[in-house]
């Protein structure tokens, strides 16, 4: 399989290794992978404009007018699918990672062994996001890549799919759920949340990346934390 894998940082010596790092992960595999590194946020994005096709995203955070965090709330709007990888000498932006649903937080100096096993997750994670389903909705087949699925709720006998698009079908969640794959958790007798794109979770509500909110059932608070720490 071939990885579009991005370094952003502003710091020269750490965008070299960390690109070496990626390239001596993706010949260990046997994989291909196209390399390309930035040195602001600013400079990611003017690429990005024109090629939005990239898996996985080493990203550092303190970087001159625009930093990481900034850069990777931006991308959540239009991309939840990219797999961000925060790499930093500090912990204080964990909480900001967690909220765009950041794959992993590398602490430097980052040492070989770790980097390699946060790209292998990333890496199932881009073939999982490769799932396609396909649903009848009024008269015609509508086509869902998985990892687009934000969240379903059912209403009565039909099923309403929050992706990119909004697909109701008529069907039940429990076929829905059979469907799909370890990256989503029931957490009602009536919702399906994709876990990866979970920003916060509170007693009352799971609130998603973009600002989507799911209802939570009384007691259901525990079961969604310890399935979110499983898929991590």
């Amino acid at each position: 399989m071939e990885y579009q894998i991005a370094v952003c940082d502003d710091c020269e010596a750490d965008r070299a290794y960390l690109s070496e790092l990626a390239a001596r992960w993706a010949a260990r595999r046997g994989d291909a992978v196209r390399l390309s590194s930035f040195v602001s946020a600013e400079n990611f994005l003017f690429c990005y404009a024109e090629k939005s096709d990239y898996d996985i995203l080493h990203l550092g955070v303190d970087m001159g007018e625009m930093d990481g965090v900034t850069l990777a709330k931006r991308l959540r709007r239009e991309d939840e699918e990219i797999q961000i990888v925060f790499v930093t000498g500090y912990t204080d932006y964990i909480a900001e990672g967690y909220e765009v649903a950041a794959l992993h937080y590398l602490l430097k100096p980052v040492r070989e062994e770790k980097f390699f096993a946060v790209l292998d997750r990333a890496a199932e994670k881009c073939k999982k996001a490769e799932k396609v389903l396909f649903f009848e909705a009024s008269g015609e087949t509508v086509r869902v890549p998985a990892g687009q699925i934000r969240y379903a709720e059912v209403f009565g006998n039909y099923v309403t799919i929050h992706a990119r698009t909004d697909v109701t079908v008529k069907m039940t969640l429990g076929e829905l759920e059979r469907e799909l794959d370890d990256r989503f958790f029931r957490v009602s007798r009536s919702a399906i949340v994709n876990l990866s794109m979970i920003a916060r979770v509170t007693k009352a509500e799971i609130r998603l990346s973009d600002g989507s909110a799911v209802p939570l059932p009384r007691g259901a608070y525990e079961q969604v934390n310890r399935a979110i720490m499983r898929m991590r």
